[in-house]
């Protein structure tokens, strides 16, 4: 999948993380994840240490530099990190020391964080599972499912047939209406559309389409898997990748 056009690898990201709403095991895969983006200089995760629940997490904060943030949790049932994230989240916005920002949670009251970050300008990406509110999805730029973030023999282990992993694969979309959409969004007068704009059209129409949703690495790997339907062309250039282009057969 292109990146977006307007984030550079030079830019500064801060990473925070809803320790009650995220899986310790995918913490290095979420971190490079979101090093595409730009430089993940600062990373927080939040939660209350004093519970059992934190355990997984705590072998892994100073192998990551990750600093922990404590938030009593007063009520029973109720995630109460959200309120501390959301403060600090607003302090390193005003401050300005960062491009973007990578929330890592599922939970939908990040939605109206995510929304306030985009509205200073200010590069928002989220990672959480795949039955993450739309809302929260749709109020970032980019949003990565942490399905697509899991090992291979994570990856194996969701490959064996059950009810659950049936009816997850039927909720993921079929992409060929967004791909269409993304071609006339992108087409040139020649009627080719170069690979890169595509991509980053389908980043505006749904922040989380992903090539990986469909079983590819790359979006141009997704679109040959459609031999039938889309035509691809390479461009070759001296000392740097081939430029892809597609159209509709």
């Amino acid at each position: 999948m292109a990146l977006p056009t307007f984030v550079g690898t030079d830019k500064r990201i801060a990473m925070l993380i809803d320790g009650d709403n995220a899986k310790a095991s995918l913490l290095e895969k979420m971190i490079a994840e979101a090093g595409r983006y730009g430089i993940v200089n600062i990373r927080r995760i939040y939660g209350d240490w004093t519970t059992t629940n934190m355990n997984s997490w705590k072998e892994s904060l100073s192998l990551h530099a990750i600093q922990p943030v404590q938030q009593f949790r007063f009520t029973v049932g109720k995630n109460s990190t959200d309120s501390a994230m959301i403060i600090d989240a607003m302090d390193i916005l005003y401050e300005k020391v960062v491009s973007g920002f990578c929330l890592v949670s599922s939970d939908s009251d990040y939605t109206r964080l995510a929304t306030r970050i985009r509205e200073e300008g200010f590069f928002v990406m989220g990672i959480g599972r795949r039955d993450t509110p739309k809302a929260f999805v749709n109020a970032c730029e980019v949003f990565t499912f942490t399905e697509n973030l899991s090992s291979e023999a994570e990856a194996k282990q969701a490959a064996k047939p059950s009810k659950q992993k049936a009816a997850e694969k039927s909720k993921t979309p079929d992409p060929l209406p967004l791909l269409r959409k993304a071609f006339d969004m992108s087409e040139g007068d020649d009627g080719w559309a170069f690979l890169g704009a595509v991509g980053s059209q389908l980043r505006q129409l749904d922040p989380s389409f992903d090539a990986r949703s469909y079983g590819h690495k790359q979006l141009s790997q997704l679109i040959k898997s459609y031999a039938d339907m889309f035509e691809i062309r390479e461009e070759k250039s001296r000392g740097g990748p081939a430029a892809i282009y597609m159209r509709p057969k």
